[in-house]
Order: structure tokens, then sequence, then C-alpha cells
């Protein structure tokens, strides 16, 4: 049976544009406007209905409920405000075959629950509201193409909020990143292609352009929470040069090698480098199954018995061969060797270490070219 097809959604950059839309047409035309179409950069045009609907002569309001597809994030129906406002004085249409008419003046700024950037690094400068380039221009060209017809001598003032965007940034990487007071209005085609993975690599890639802007030299790449924070306990380093790659391990190495990173960390539990040391350029386990097979190999190649490798390959997971991993020497030394290998591959030249995680949460392995510390300490 065929499997039906996932409905793709729209970023926030499309929302603030299409609800920056209906505010212009509302404070041109002075009336209500339910919908709006809006082209995007995607290459078709999409309807959004507004909601809270506001004007006077001078200003007008209203908001899109964002809706991501069957791809939900963490904005997923958030409400996305804008509101158009004209300055000191009022706009005066253009006369008929008139000449020498100006484009409006806009500026494009941020309200409630909308983030400021505080490092380097990321598409926007630093002091700027967290709206980047693409919903900017998006924002941009809808307002003006409502006033077109205008020789508007005065700014017109285009301002984005979201009610409860501080509160929901709490459940993002904004604040690592330099995002600070809410969230960012993103992306680059209006568009949310459904489990696509794209915004952890977009976010991937975000963190890595800021811990270089940052003069990091070294970066830690982590699969979990519980693996970076192991990390980060055991390096004094900045929090920019820890970056949370969860399974997208061959990508993230990629994405460093492209920045030339000199020194990377890899900090996973046993399950996870285990599929790394298998190759897997995802640890997902729908992207990649766990191949105990290739650890009981790896066990004959060290000198078990075939007794012990026979126990290995049988076993339910890989984390019920990490917890009887004193009955199996070497066996650890030769998977982080494996992941090594397998790591330089996609990240040649970078010096690369692994910090092995237990599932108590403390360091368990230290391997590779690891800053200060012979290879191996902390086995065990």
């Amino acid at each position: 049976m065929p499997r039906p097809s996932l409905r793709h959604g729209y970023t926030t950059g499309a929302c603030a544009a299409a609800a920056a839309l209906g505010a212009a047409l509302m404070l041109r035309d002075q009336r209500p406007v339910d919908e709006v179409e809006l082209e995007l950069p995607a290459g078709f045009a999409a309807t959004f209905r507004l909601a809270g609907q506001g004007f006077d002569g001078q200003r007008a309001h209203c908001f899109v409920v964002k809706d991501a597809g069957d791809d939900p994030d963490v904005t997923h129906g958030v409400e996305v405000h804008a509101e158009v406002r004209f300055g000191s004085s009022s706009p005066q249409p253009s006369p008929p075959g008139g000449e020498g008419e100006e484009t409006p003046e806009i500026v494009i700024q941020g309200g409630t629950g909308i983030g400021r950037v505080t490092k380097p690094g990321l598409a926007v400068p630093v002091g700027e509201w967290a709206i980047n380039p693409v919903p900017r221009r998006m924002i941009r060209e809808a307002v003006e193409k409502v006033f077109t017809d205008f020789a508007l001598r005065l700014t017109l003032h285009v301002t984005i909020s979201i009610p409860d965007g501080l509160e929901r940034s709490r459940r993002t990487l904004n604040e690592r990143l330099g995002i600070v007071g809410g969230l960012s209005i993103l992306g680059t085609t209006g568009v949310v292609r459904p489990i696509s993975h794209k915004a952890w690599t977009d976010t991937l890639e975000v963190a890595l352009d800021v811990a270089l802007a940052a003069g990091c030299r070294m970066v830690v790449l982590s699969t979990g929470r519980t693996s970076e924070l192991a990390a980060q306990q055991r390096l004094q380093l900045p929090e920019e040069a820890f970056v949370m790659m969860g399974d997208h391990v061959g990508y993230a190495l990629e994405a460093c090698h492209r920045r030339g990173f000199a020194q990377l960390v890899l900090s996973a539990q046993f399950a996870k480098l285990v599929k790394i040391a298998c190759g897997h350029p995802q640890t997902h386990v729908s992207s990649s199954s766990l191949d105990l097979r290739y650890l009981a190999g790896w066990a004959r190649a060290v000198g078990l018995d075939e007794a012990a490798a026979k126990t290995i390959e049988c076993a339910n997971t890989a984390r019920e061969v990490f917890e009887r991993l004193e009955q199996y020497p070497g066996l650890v030394e030769e998977v982080a060797r494996q992941a090594l290998l397998r790591c330089g591959e996609r990240a040649p030249g970078a010096a690369l270490s692994i910090m092995l995680v237990g599932y108590d949460a403390r360091p368990a392995g230290l391997f590779g070219d690891w800053p200060g510390a012979p290879a191996g300490e902390g086995k065990g």
C-alpha cells in the first residue's frame, strides 16, 4: 500500500511576509483583508489566512498562524504578527502618468518575541533583529508592491513579533548561537519540507559559522545533550565550540572540513559510536541498523574467543555489550579506532579524538588525538 504523501508547511519568514502584506493592504485600502496570496522564493504562490486584523489611518496589523505541515517543530502553530505604520505624514497618490516616483523607505524591525543577534557568524550582523536576509527581502517586496502607486516621502515601519517567542526560544539552540530574547524569522524558500532534516543541518551550519567567527580552532561535536554535558565538564572551551550534531555525524564532519577546523572532538555513547564505526553517516535508528556482526568481527580481531564473539553478535543491543565490556578487553579501543578511521574519511587533515560517554553520563574513555590526555585515558 503506498504511503500517503506528506504535507509541506511554511517558514516563519513566509508567515511574516504574508502578515506584512495583509497589514499593508489594510493600511492602504482602509478595509479588512481576510487572506493574501504571496509569491514564495520556492517558485509558487501560497494563500495565507489572516487573523487579528485591525487598522486606522496610520497603522494596521494582523497575524498568520504558522503551519509547519507534517514536520512540526517548536514554531508550529505560532502566531507571527506584523504591524505596518506610516511615518509622520500621510501618503500622496502619484498623479496619472507621473514621473519621479519614490520607493518608500521601509524599516523592518522586531518586536515582542523576536530575538537579537549577539554573536558574529550568523546571517544577520551583531545587534540586529534576528530576521534573516531572505525573509527581510520578502517582507520589503510585499510592502513595496502594495504602495507602488504612491509617491511616498516618508518611511514605512514594519514590526514583526511573536507573542510567545521568548518562551518558545527556550526550547531551541538560539541562546547558544547568540540569538537572545526570542525566536528567529527564518527561511530561504518559504517552504518547510517534511522529514527533510533540513532544520538540523541548517542549525549545524549556523552553529559552526558562529564557532568559526568566535575564533574556535577546536569544535566538539556531540550526539546528544548527555554527551555534550560530559564534554563540557572535561573541556574548558568557549560555549560556541560545543555543537550538537545529533544523528548527522557525516554532515557535521564534512561541514567542519569545509571550514577548516584544525581539531574535532566527537562525544558519544557506545551505541552511537558503534554506528559511527560502521560508517553510517546518519546514526538515527531509522536511518541505519546497528550491525552487531561488525562488533563481533572486531572482537575476533582483538583476540577474543569465538564464544565471546557469538555472545556479542547475539546481544539485544550495543548497550548490553557496553555493560559487559570488562569481559571484552580491547573491544572498545578497536571500536574507537574504527570510528576514528571513518571520521577521518570525512574530515581529512583534522586532528580527531573521541570521548566515549557512559550511560551514567560520565566519561568512559578518551581516544585519538585528545587534547592534553593520553589515548584511552578514563576507560572503564
